[in-house]
This record gives structure tokens, sequence and C-alpha cells, in this order.
């Protein structure tokens, strides 16, 4: 912040010009003018490090309204002044409503002046019968204070609680009403706690309250500090300091106490050090930076954005078992609004693998984030501010790194001619490809996503109303790795398809057929009829159900033929009990997302000069690397 203004209000005669006077010339002056001209006081007067480059100081009078309004509507604090019990009332009865009335919401430091007057009344009286009502009956009174322009007496104070209200505001912070934390901070403090509780013990051990101080104030703090802050909450009401460390409960009160005490300071350098603004809201650029994404581009995880989702898995899996339960996603995602919208939609966790009871494994976990990166790379910055990657207190490589470097935007995939025919570039660095699975009703395109997530076969038909999507890595010939995302439609098919900006994000068609329904395959036929654009966009035919006796199709054209005609390989014959049918059907796919030279319907597949020993296969073996490294990572945390 640059500047602040604060306006001096008061009714005639309780002494603001000689406090302003008081201020600059750190005595008093007798004899000043009525009201004194505007003041820009530099940083180097109020001495204090939190303070703006400059205060600019204005004095007011209530006879001239014009300029009063106009002044207090620029102002950021105003400096309220009293001095007797008439001018004491009309606190209540006239500035507080006049203020109000302005639509001004501006916080205000109430001063008491002319102490020098009458020394017989106690500071203790004066806080009970004065203060403490209006800081409970007006949430815009921010700091009360006793100053004596005469006796220069609290006159620098007073100066800096009006800085410190703007800087460091109480009101977002503390409910005088109910002398408690306000909910807002309470929650902004306990999220602070989680990530600062590094090994999610429950507890603030010594190493994690001294990498806090780091963090917060940029300095150590001794073994005698830290010994006085765990015997402040032993001696409190509000908590205390076991052996194992600092309570959730405990901080919130050593906060707590931090307020009532008047060093709020100290909660906004933690807030803020965790990127708090002063509405208690996390800052924009944490939660939503800007990331540009190229027109024909996607967004995967970077190996940075790997690693924390795998330290986080390992966190989070209390019980060693491999797999996150509901309760540990619960304490996982408490930092958060929750899991996902969009999570939940795709049906979390039955959209990717899960153990023998339903948990989800390390690498169902990844391969959410993953296809979430791909689809809405913004719920991902969003979570990873929220998860608090970059605020890491340990020293590692993410400190203080911004979200966007958790992911990375892929080259533009181009188009190209060939004979006339228009085709997509080979896809360069890509090692996410995204899938729409396309067919007749009942012709077994749920059971192929079942059986893509490694889950047993079900008999019982059940018609998919609403899109089914499903994720999983895909290993290809050589061991390299890669991650394909499935989609079923349902009955937003043709919506779907008829969207050009949607269909330009499926990278291959799986389009499929019953071959032990005659009826099955005319479907694609007729799809294709239907909708052209398909004819960019890489195919790959599969014929399901190949375990059951195979049928003449009822169609225009029978299936070999037909794919003959196009220029693609015939439609290869898969069953959910043949894993290795799946397995070549999930390496065609990739394939053909990867070089769609290879698979586009009708395009001349002589002269090919793009392989698959090109940049894509670099990246799928990093992604290969990548897995190897968190697998052997697991097992050797486990141990």
């Amino acid at each position: 912040m640059d500047s602040i203004r604060v306006v001096v209000c008061g009714d005639e005669g309780v002494g603001k010009s000689s406090l302003i006077a008081s201020l600059i010339k750190e005595k008093f002056v007798p004899n000043i003018q009525h009201v004194i001209p505007e003041l820009v006081i530099p940083r180097d007067f109020s001495n204090s490090s939190h303070s703006p480059n400059f205060t600019i100081l204005i004095d007011t009078t209530p006879s001239d309204i014009f300029s009063f309004q106009y002044e207090v509507r620029k102002a950021d604090v105003i400096w309220l002044v009293y001095s007797d019990h008439y001018t004491y009332e009309r606190i209540s009865l006239y500035w507080i409503p006049t203020f109000r009335s302005m639509g001004v919401n501006l916080p205000i430091v109430l001063c008491d002046n002319m102490i020098d007057l009458d020394k017989t009344v106690e500071s203790d009286t004066i806080l009970n019968e004065e203060f403490i009502p209006l800081l409970r009956e007006f949430k815009e009174i921010e700091a009360c204070i006793r100053c004596s322009a005469k006796e220069n007496y609290n006159v620098n104070q007073a100066f800096y609680l009006c800085q410190r209200s703007v800087t460091h505001p109480i009101a977002p912070l503390y409910d005088y009403k109910d002398s408690s934390l306000k909910p807002l901070a309470v929650d902004a403090l306990k999220r602070v706690f989680y990530l600062c509780d590094r090994d999610q013990d429950g507890y603030l051990n010594d190493n994690e309250l001294l990498q806090l101080q780091e963090k917060g104030f940029h300095k150590t703090m001794d073994i005698n500090e830290l010994s006085l802050i765990k015997s402040t909450l032993d001696t409190s009401l509000f908590g205390s300091a076991g052996e194992k460390g600092i309570t959730e409960q405990g901080f919130l009160a050593l906060n707590k106490l931090y307020v009532e005490t008047g060093r709020h300071e100290t909660i906004w350098g933690i807030l803020r050090a965790f990127h708090y603004t002063d509405s208690l809201s996390i800052e924009d650029n944490v939660l939503y930076p800007k990331m540009d994404v190229w027109p024909n581009s996607s967004v995967e995880l970077s190996p940075k954005g790997y690693q924390f989702l795998v330290d986080l898995f390992l966190l989070f899996d209390k019980d060693n078992d491999g797999g996150l339960n509901e309760e540990e996603l619960t304490k996982m995602f408490y930092p958060t609004p929750g899991i996902p919208p969009s999570w939940k939609e795709s049906g979390f966790p039955r959209s990717v693998v899960c153990n023998e009871q339903g948990d989800v494994t390390l690498q169902g976990w990844l391969s959410q984030w993953v296809m979430t990166t791909f689809l809405d790379c913004r719920t991902v910055l969003e979570y990873l501010g929220y998860f608090g990657y970059g605020d890491s207190l340990d020293g590692s490589s993410r400190k203080d790194e911004p979200t966007t470097s958790a992911l990375r935007i892929t080259r533009q995939r181009k188009m190209r001619k060939h004979n006339g025919k228009s085709y997509r570039s080979t896809v360069a660095d890509r090692t996410v490809f995204n899938c729409f699975i396309l067919g007749a009703r009942g012709c077994g395109k749920t059971s192929l996503l079942e059986s893509f997530l490694s889950r047993q076969y079900s008999p019982t038909y059940s018609p998919t109303i609403q899109p089914v999507i499903a994720v999983n890595n895909v290993e290809l010939k050589g061991g390299k790795q890669c991650y394909l995302i499935m989609q079923e439609l349902g009955e937003l098919e043709s919506a779907i398809l008829e969207n050009k900006t949607k269909l330009e994000t499926c990278d291959v068609l799986c389009l499929a057929y019953d071959s032990s329904d005659p009826e099955s395959f005319q479907y694609l036929i007729d799809l294709r009829s239907k909708y052209p654009e398909l004819d960019e966009v890489p195919v790959v035919y599969v014929a399901l159900k190949a375990d059951l006796d195979r049928q003449q199709q009822r169609a225009d054209q029978q299936p070999e033929p037909y794919t003959r005609s196009l220029n693609l390989p015939p439609p290869l014959h898969i069953s959910s009990s043949w894993i290795s049918s799946l397995s070549e059907l999930l390496s065609q796919l990739v394939e053909a997302a990867a070089t769609p030279k290879l698979a586009t319907p009708g395009l001349d597949p002589e002269k090919d000069t793009e392989s698959l020993i090109n940049p894509f296969t670099i990246g799928c073996t990093a992604v290969g690397c990548m897995m190897l490294v968190s697998t052997w990572y697991l097992k050797g945390w486990r141990r």
C-alpha cells in the first residue's frame, strides 16, 4: 500500500487540530489555526516497517459540510475525537449514524482527547464505561485510545493505530460483541494450521512452529520465545501445549490472545504469508493465476506437479494400505471447498482404479488429476492453491513457486493436408489423450470402460443416461506409458458431437459395435453420415463381445470392407474377458491419437513419414519414469 488517507473528525473544540500539530511538532502548539491544511507524512516519520510509503492527514470542521463529506468519502480511516461527556454521547447519537448515512464503511479509531483536564478518572473506568460499550455496539470502531495533545501523550500511538487499522485491520479477525474470533478468521487459521502440520499428526511440533515463524516473519525464534508461547497457552484458559506440540484448538487460542492483547499484526503476518487478503479470502493470483493455453494445445502435469500429488497421497494414506479411503480423502480436502464438483459429476472414485475395498490407489489418484488437468486445468490450479503448493515450509524446490509450475502446456496441434484431405499433425509432446466411445445402445461401451479400470464384468444391463468417464495409464510397447481418458457420452452424444469445441478436445474416436448383434454396425455408418466432421478425427473401429457368436451385420456394408474403404485397419475384436485384446485396443487408441495420419478416415496412408519414434515417445518415457519413481518412492516410504 503506497498511501493512507486519515481524516480527523469530531465536534468543534475537541482538539482535532491540536492533536495534528502535536503529532507533527512533537509538542503542544498553542494558538494554532482553526483547520490545519492537508499534511503528507512520510514513512520515516512513523518509524514503523508496517506503515505505507506516506500518510495523508486531513483536518475537518463539521461546519463545512461539503468539504467534510468529500474528504470522508475519499478516506481510508477516520480518526474520531471527543473530549467530554457531551461529545462522547455524540459519537453514538450523531457521528456513527452520519458516517453510515453517507454509505461509507471505514475503520474508526476513537480518541478520548484532553485527558490532562481530568487525571482523577482511572483508565480502567474509561475502558469499561466508555470504550467497551462502543466497541460492542459499532463494528466500525477498530480501536480506542486516550490522548492529550497538550502533554503530547499517546498522540503518536493514536496515529499508529490509524495506520494499523488499514494495514492490519482487526475487524475481519475479531468480534467484540462475542469476544471471539470471527468464522472467516477461524477458517483461515485452521487452514494455516493444516498446511504447517507437515506430518499431519494434529500437532505443531517445535520444528513446525520454527518453520512457521521463518515463513511468516523471516526470522528465527529462539528456545526462550518458543517456551514462552507454550507457557502462555498452558496458563491460559483457552488451550494448552503438550509434549507433542500445539493442537489446532491451542493454535486458535494463541491467535485469539494476540488479538485481545493488541498484537494482531502477528496474526496478519501469518495470514499474509499464506496469501490471505484483508477480507480473508486467498489471493486471486494464488487460486486463479493467469495461464494462457494456446488453441489446439493441451495441459498436462509437470514433474513437479506429479511429485506434489504423490507426496500428498503418501501423507494422507495413514493406514499404509496403498489406498485413500473416504475418511482419508475427507481429511485431505479439509482446507478446500471439498472434492471438486467435476469429480462428483464424473462419479469419482468410480472413474479411476481402486483397490478391492473401493479405496483410490496411487495409480487412480494420479489418473484423476491427469484427467482434470486435461479437461479443466483451472480447477487444478485452484486446488493446488488450496493445498498449499508453493507454501512449503521445509525449503523444498517448490517454495514460493506459482501453482502454474505444476503444469505444462503441450505444443499446438496443427492441421495438414494430403491429396486434398485434411488431417491432424503428429502430436509431438503429449502423454495424455482423450477418447470418445461411440456406438449403438447395448453394444458394450460401459463394460469396456469397466474393463479399462480392471473391474469385474457385470451381466446386468443399465442404459447410460449421463456421460460416463474413466481414466487410466496405458503401457505401450517397449514400456512407454501415457494416460488415456475414455468417455461414453450417453444421451448428450448429439449435443457434444455437434459442438465443434468439444469435438476438438477429442484425440481419437473408438467406434464400437456388438459383433453378436446383426443390427449394431449400421449405427456407426449412420453416425458418420450424420456428422461428417468426425472424418477429421482419428478413429479405431472395435467389435465388442467377441467371445459370443459373430453375426452377419444387416448393414449397408460389412465392417471389414467398410473400414478397408476408409483406408483403416479392420475392426479389432475384443472381449471384456480377453485381457490381451483389451491391451491391444488401448495401444491402438493411443497410437491413433499420437499419430493421426495413421488413423484418419479416407486418408491415403502411403509414404508415412511420421512414426512413433518421435518426441511423443520421449514424453511417454518421461511419464513412465515418473511412475516408476513414484512406485519406488511409495515402497521405500512404506519401509
